[in-house]
């Protein structure tokens, strides 16, 4: 067969587009893969390919079994089809630059590193306070061994919407940026998308992706100045919605796929991962899986541009074991414990409008649902030890309905503002 420039040009043209198109990773610890083995690096990939997820970020530290664990994550990755992966640098730590070069040269080649414009990409936790030089010496040693790297990190410091352009004045080394912020800032109020689109017109000239984070909750219970909650009691639904609608991002990180710690986990808990003495209080038994039925119908919206058909009349719905007010026997009560409402919140995908009904105690609190998506609450119960009970009615007869797997208590060993996450389907 013979090739003509203009099929070629073609090619690489669609190649490119192809590299570039919208995905979706989740932030992966790889600090919690500790007792990984390379089949449990597979069930992950397999689980998050499921829902439209197309590679994990790996947030790495320092500690030295997270190498052989990598090595791991991407012979798992290579098994699999189209899964990729990419390093996101935890800066909180004391990386050696040289540590890092070697890091990412020795996956360099893999076919499973995701690339940006044929560069690995290469994003970080946290690092503006290691300077500019420092990143510049990062990519200068990585293009001497050949490996051309698109940079686009989380310098957290840069929330304020006014500072965008001071982060590409002060930063030549960036390629793009990654906005780790997806939660409000210890405020009651929903969370805008004003910080987004000013970074993500400040990096437009760049050559690299502007990355959109998307989290369904921030809670952290671990002592002194880690305790804390953010307000996400509709943040799951409204951020997916901003990114598809508003901002429409080069890619979209879920923050995160396994950070138990902090409550914004949506793979199921694994019982291999030491979460230390603390986090167990308050992440065993709150299952989040069944968001994972969200993120998959978002993910592909955000993909194809229109929201996909609806098969199965489905309902999630979340809520936290107890109200805000209570006085717990272990913890501190966190900072903003008084932003999240007492409340069940349920969110409807339904192939034909229907009523939602929810009940909790003597608590009672129906909302119509159209076909797609919608979502409602009901208030906790004054009662005790209460569960909810979910159902969707049509034409005054309960089609489907389901008692939650949580109560409502006011008995409270430890502060938890961790919901638990159920699914009617």
């Amino acid at each position: 067969m013979m090739w003509t420039a203009s099929i070629i040009a073609a090619l690489v043209s669609c190649s490119a587009l192809g590299a570039n198109a919208q995905k979706v990773f989740a932030h992966f610890m790889a600090q919690n893969s500790f007792s990984y083995t390379q089949s449990d690096w597979a069930s992950d990939i397999a689980a998050a390919q499921a829902v439209g997820i197309d590679g994990f970020a790996l947030n790495v530290a320092v500690d030295n079994y997270e190498v052989d664990k990598i090595v791991d994550a991407f012979a798992a990755a290579e098994a699999a089809s189209n899964f990729q992966l990419f390093f996101s640098f935890d800066m909180n730590y004391q990386w050696a630059q040289s540590d890092m070069v070697s890091l990412v040269s020795a996956h360099a080649s893999s076919p499973s590193m995701f690339r940006w414009n044929n560069a690995v990409l290469v994003s970080t936790f946290n690092g503006e306070d290691r300077g500019d030089p420092f990143w510049v010496s990062f990519k200068d040693s990585l293009a001497s061994q050949g490996i051309e790297v698109s940079f686009a990190p989380a310098f957290i410091g840069f929330r304020d919407p006014g500072r965008s352009q001071e982060l590409v004045n002060t930063f030549t080394s960036i390629d793009g940026f990654f906005n780790w912020w997806s939660w409000p800032a210890d405020v009651a109020d929903d969370l805008t998308t004003d910080t987004d689109l000013a970074y993500q017109s400040a990096v437009s000239s760049k050559s690299g992706p502007y990355i959109m984070s998307v989290s369904p909750w921030q809670f952290k219970e671990l002592g002194g100045d880690q305790d804390w909650v953010e307000q996400s009691d509709r943040l799951w639904k409204y951020r997916w919605e901003q990114a598809i609608n508003g901002v429409k991002p080069d890619l979209v990180e879920i923050v995160t796929w396994n950070d138990y710690g902090e409550s914004h986990y949506i793979a199921d808990i694994n019982p291999k991962v030491d979460l230390g003495t603390l986090a167990p209080n308050y992440v065993n038994g709150f299952e989040h899986g069944p968001w994972r039925i969200m993120a998959e119908y978002y993910i592909s919206w955000f993909k194809n541009g229109s929201p996909p058909a609806v098969e199965t009349d489905t309902v999630v719905f979340w809520y936290r074991a107890h109200p805000k007010s209570v006085t717990c026997s272990g913890g501190d009560r966190p900072r903003n414990s008084d932003f999240p409402a007492d409340a069940i919140f349920a969110w409807s995908l339904l192939t034909s409008p229907a009523t939602i009904s929810l009940d909790v105690g003597s608590n009672h609190a129906e909302f119509d649902a159209g076909t797609g998506v919608g979502i409602g609450s009901v208030p906790f119960p004054s009662e005790d030890s209460q569960i909810p009970f979910v159902q969707i009615i049509r034409n005054s007869v309960s089609v489907k309905s389901i008692h939650g797997s949580m109560f409502i208590t006011n008995a409270c060993s430890y502060y938890n503002f961790n919901p638990w996450v159920g699914v009617l389907q």
